[in-house]
């Protein structure tokens, strides 16, 4: 069996210009698995310690921060969600140099508590970054902060607006679109937003169960995908509603899938040891992490799963895989250690509070954040050791970005550049 992350193809191609392996371009950094190349992160730090600056971000947003050379991009929902915005800070300084409107909507329509309007995480390449809002559009601005394009044309519905954040494969901008009336995957041309190819979910099962007043409810899904290389084709694995499918990324043409019940899928796939970790359910309320051998076709079953944790599986923190172990944090506070080729457990622990964000692994450390602002470091190694705990004023619902020796956090309000002090 041979597959390999496709950041292994973006050390040749992806980052041959302006884009550096310490850039943060995407959600979860350069291979999208919540990897720092960084060895010298903060072990402390609060309000007034460590903190090179923290800076005013107006609105309301979730997408994490994307770093590449001195410019640090999140986007935002200003005026009740109506106003949708990109912004870009100076990296040295925390200075906005771009604060630009790409949509403005007569009403923002609902939100979940959970979510906001601007929750999917921009992705950038050397010259240009990619924006999406879900249902509401897409849009591509220069680094200078100019307008490429813009589109309206991916026609769906999402009641609680979007969480899937985009992917850049090749020249091709990748979305999973699953909402409440229609679910697909659909790659644009990253260079003009044009449509090149669009493969409808196959698969959606049917619930005896009925949430939200809506069956159109149990068809969404909040998950980005991931492109890794199986026996030299790349396979978008791209989670729906309740089936994950591999897809050909340059064609859209669906390879395998595998059903499961549930809805609202988040986590985004991770990759190792010729596996492939996709969360999913084993009923509408039981989140299931899945480990997947991605070399069938057709429906998997359970033929490709070597094994399943059904029990403390996180629904919206995506693992990380370091070494020969999976790392999780699930969305009450409980952090596992497990064996990632066969699932088990080396170790449980409460660190507390509840988790939306997505940890990160640096320099030999696993790091994991809070709703209540509160960062919980412990060694990733097959016994639990805590290392520190350091505490903000606000809550941290965004992933964070690791670029060179900073840690970027985006709290409620503020965008905080995070490195050891002399």
């Amino acid at each position: 069996m041979c597959y390999r992350v496709l950041r292994l193809l973006f050390g040749v191609a992806f980052f041959s210009s302006s884009l550096v392996a310490e850039d943060w371009p995407q959600f979860r950094g350069p291979g999208g698995q919540g990897h720092a190349a960084s060895t010298v992160l903060p072990l402390h730090w609060s309000e007034s310690e460590n903190v090179v600056w923290k800076v005013f971000v107006p609105g309301v947003g979730h997408s994490s921060p994307i770093v590449s050379g001195d410019q640090v991009w999140l986007t935002s929902a200003v005026d009740d969600g109506r106003s949708l915005r990109v912004l870009c800070f100076r990296r040295p300084t925390g200075e906005v140099v771009h604060d630009l409107e790409l949509f403005r909507l007569d009403e923002a329509g609902k939100a979940h508590s959970k979510n906001s309007y601007a929750s999917p995480t921009p992705v950038l390449d050397e010259e240009r970054v990619y924006i999406h809002f879900g249902h509401v559009g897409t849009a591509c601005v220069s680094r200078s902060g100019e307008l490429v394009w813009k589109t309206v044309a991916l026609d769906y519905v999402q009641p609680y607006s979007g969480g899937s954040s985009p992917v850049l494969f090749e020249d091709l901008l990748i979305l999973n679109c699953d909402g409440s009336d229609r679910q697909f995957v659909v790659a644009l041309d990253k260079r003009n937003g044009e449509v090149i190819w669009k493969s409808d979910r196959q698969h959606l099962l049917v619930h005896d169960q009925n949430i939200g007043g809506s069956a159109g409810f149990m068809k969404q899904s909040y998950a980005t995908p991931l492109v890794v290389e199986v026996h030299g084709v790349p396979h978008l694995i791209s989670p729906g509603a309740d089936h994950v499918s591999a897809y050909d990324a340059r064609t859209g043409r669906e390879i395998w899938w595998l059903g499961y019940k549930g809805f609202s899928e988040v986590i985004r796939p991770v990759v190792g040891h010729d596996l492939v970790f996709v969360g999913g359910f084993e009923n509408i309320s039981q989140p299931v992490l899945y480990a997947i051998r991605p070399t069938g076709s057709g429906e998997i079953g359970r033929t490709h799963v070597e094994w399943a944790l059904k029990k403390g599986a996180p629904h919206v923190p995506s693992p990380l895989w370091v070494g020969d172990e999976l790392f999780l944090i699930n969305d009450r506070g409980i952090a596992i250690c497990l064996d990632a080729k066969t699932g088990v457990e080396h170790w449980k622990e409460r660190i507390g509070g509840n988790h939306f964000a997505s940890p990160i692994y640096a320099g030999g450390r696993i790091y994991c954040f809070s709703e209540e602002g509160k960062t919980t470091i412990f060694a990733a190694s097959k016994q639990f050791s805590l290392e520190a705990e350091n505490q903000i004023d606000g809550g941290l619902m965004a992933s964070p970005a690791v670029a060179g020796s900073s840690l970027f956090l985006r709290s409620e309000t503020q965008l905080y550049r995070i490195e050891q002090r002399s």
